[in-house]
């Protein structure tokens, strides 16, 4: 457990249904950038094979997934509703055959209590499974131990290490210390026994940034750009700064998925590329792939189904699936080996 008053882990805890409350009622948090849309495919009239041969299998850490889909982080902590949408999402990931990344554990190591909410590898005993914590709580108390005990509680096959600047400027509690993370991230990697995945939350990573985690053997990064959920606008309705509207002046803040999938293409010989943020159907991911891309993250499609079943999750899965090999087969493509990397499917980019 992380040093530190009962307090703590209260409003840790309460910001995360308040997270969660805020994206049911302002449906701008969803910024719905259709940076994808600006990339068009070259369809083949005479695609010469089957749409049901299309290989949709991809490896990823040792594991096979049904279609290259994760379930991108979301939510935890000491509430019914986190434990409900944990849960759903958990199923969901097993039964359908995809990964899955769970929002930040802090909460937990902060109040026990919160702990059931990431104890879901009995809902998911084969499927690829993140762990996650705030890079910048390094900074913070967190280190080695308290990384190893949130891959253990989950069973974790990675572990996120998620860095969001822009939202802990504009969170009221935030953590702003920055300074000094990279040796910090990279001691984490050299010591932890899973991967240490780095990812943004929704501004994306520049070139800079990945040769220097390159450089310091990060070989797994998901670049989560500008595109989907702004946690720069959800903060600011938590703000309670008569100063300003910062959370809104900086919502569209960042570089678009897409671009930051381009502008790393020179490393894809070196990491790992995992793309995330604005993401919204089984084109976009397919894009993605086309982009470097050896997963595919969603998250807000998936939150709402997540509050009412595990067959609503599924539901909007299987959808994503059969959008995905439709996308593939309309591009004459048999399996997702051919369609990695394969630009020349690209007629049109705007980037």
């Amino acid at each position: 457990m992380l040093e530190g008053n009962a307090e703590e882990g209260v409003l840790t805890n309460r910001r995360k249904v308040e997270h969660i409350r805020v994206v049911e009622q302002d449906g701008a948090t969803d910024r719905d950038g259709g940076y994808f849309d600006r990339i068009r495919l070259s369809h083949r009239g005479l695609p010469e094979l089957s749409l049901t041969d299309t290989d949709t299998s991809v490896e990823f850490l040792g594991k096979t997934l049904s279609f290259p889909m994760l379930i991108s982080s979301m939510t935890g902590g000491d509430h019914d509703l986190v434990r409900t949408i944990n849960r759903n999402l958990a199923i969901a990931a097993q039964a359908t055959g995809v990964a899955m990344g769970v929002g930040s554990q802090r909460v937990m190591l902060e109040q026990s209590a919160a702990r059931a909410s990431f104890e879901l590898r009995e809902f998911a005993p084969d499927a690829l499974l993140f762990a996650n914590l705030g890079a910048v709580q390094l900074n913070y108390g967190c280190g080695l131990e308290q990384c190893r005990e949130a891959v253990a509680i989950l069973e974790a096959d990675a572990l996120y290490l998620h860095l969001n600047p822009l939202q802990e400027s504009v969170q009221p509690e935030g953590n702003t210390d920055f300074s000094g993370l990279l040796d910090k991230i990279a001691q984490v990697n050299e010591q932890l026994s899973c991967p240490v995945v780095l990812k943004e939350v929704g501004c994306g990573l520049s070139p800079d940034d990945i040769a220097a985690a390159v450089v310091r053997g990060i070989a797994y990064i998901d670049v989560a750009g500008l595109g989907g959920t702004s946690w720069s606008r959800i903060e600011h309705h938590r703000s309670t700064d008569s100063g300003g509207d910062i959370g809104l002046l900086f919502q569209d803040w960042g570089i678009p998925t897409p671009q930051a999938l381009k502008l790393a293409a020179p490393f894809r010989d070196r990491v790992e590329l995992i793309a995330s943020g604005g993401l919204r159907n089984g084109i976009d991911m397919v894009k993605s792939v086309i982009l470097g891309a050896r997963l595919c993250g969603l998250a807000a499609p998936l939150l709402k189904p997540a509050m009412k079943s595990a067959n609503h999750v599924i539901s909007v899965i299987e959808t994503l699936k059969r959008e995905f090999s439709t996308a593939m087969f309309l591009l004459g493509i048999p399996n997702v080996a051919t369609l990695y990397g394969n630009e020349a499917l690209i007629l049109d980019d705007r980037f």
